[in-house]
C-alpha cells in the first residue's frame, strides 16, 4: 500500500492521522509537519487521507469489538459542494460506535443501504430505536420483510433514547467547523469515514494490546 511513495510509511500515517484526529485544516497539518522538518504540500496530505482511509475503514471492521443488540440511529446532514448530504449513524446504547454512511439523499433508500451494511458489519440488531423520521421506520420495515429469520427487529420511537447519538452526530460536525468544506462527495466520504474510524479506536472499540490510538491507527494501515 506505501510502495512507490516518497515518503516513509511513519510520516505519512502520522499526516493522515493529525488530519483525521484533530480539528486542522490541511495547512495546518503542513505546517505541523514543517516545523519537524517533513516539506510536504497540503494537497498532498489530501490525497495520503483520500487513498488510506478506505483501507483503514476496511480493517477496523474486521477487529471492532461487538457492539450491542441494541441500537440508537440517526442521520445528519453534511455540506458537499454546496449542497446538504446526509450522514446516516448508529451507536448501541452504551454509545459505541456501529456503522456510518454518507449518502446523497435522505429517502427510503439510502436508510435501507445504511442498515444493510450495519448488519453486515455488526450482525443483525434486536431493537433499533429512531426518532419521527417516515424513510427510517419503513427501511427497518423493508429489512424485516427481507430478513429469513422468524425473530425481526423491533422498531422503537422514543425521542430522548437517541439524545447518546445525537450528542455524537454533534461531535463528528464539530470537527468540520475548522474546513471551509467539502466540494467533493467522494472525498468528503472518505475523510468522515477516517474520523469515525479514529472516534472508534478513542472509544476503545478495537481489541488491541497497544496502548495509543496512534499506534492502533497505524496497525489498521497494515
Amino acid at each position: 500500500m506505501f510502495k512507490r511513495h516518497r515518503y516513509p510509511r511513519v510520516v505519512i500515517l502520522h499526516a493522515v492521522y493529525l488530519k483525521l484526529r484533530f480539528t486542522l485544516s490541511y495547512r495546518d497539518v503542513e505546517e505541523l509537519l514543517s516545523m519537524r522538518g517533513v516539506q510536504v504540500d497540503h494537497s498532498t496530505v489530501q490525497r495520503w487521507v483520500f487513498k488510506f482511509s478506505p483501507e483503514i475503514e476496511k480493517n477496523m471492521h474486521k477487529r471492532k469489538r461487538q457492539v450491542c443488540s441494541s441500537w440508537r440511529m440517526d442521520e445528519t446532514y453534511i455540506k458537499v459542494g454546496g449542497k446538504y448530504r446526509y450522514l446516516y449513524r448508529a451507536v448501541d446504547k452504551f454509545g459505541n460506535t456501529v456503522d456510518f454512511l454518507l449518502t446523497k439523499r435522505r429517502m427510503l433508500g439510502s436508510a435501507q443501504l445504511f442498515l444493510r451494511k450495519a448488519i453486515r458489519n455488526n450482525g443483525k440488531p434486536r431493537v433499533v430505536n429512531i426518532d419521527k423520521s417516515g424513510a427510517n421506520k419503513s427501511g427497518i420495515r423493508t429489512i424485516n420483510r427481507d430478513l429469513l429469520t422468524v425473530r425481526k427487529i423491533r422498531i422503537r420511537q422514543c425521542k430522548y433514547l437517541n439524545n447518546i447519538v445525537e450528542q455524537d452526530d454533534r461531535n463528528i460536525k464539530r470537527r468540520m467547523s475548522i474546513d471551509t468544506g467539502f466540494k467533493e462527495f467522494e472525498s468528503a466520504k472518505r475523510t468522515l469515514a477516517g474520523i469515525e474510524v479514529v472516534n472508534i479506536i478513542r472509544k476503545g472499540q478495537i481489541a488491541d494490546s497497544r496502548k495509543t490510538t496512534f499506534k492502533i491507527f497505524c496497525s489498521l494501515a497494515a
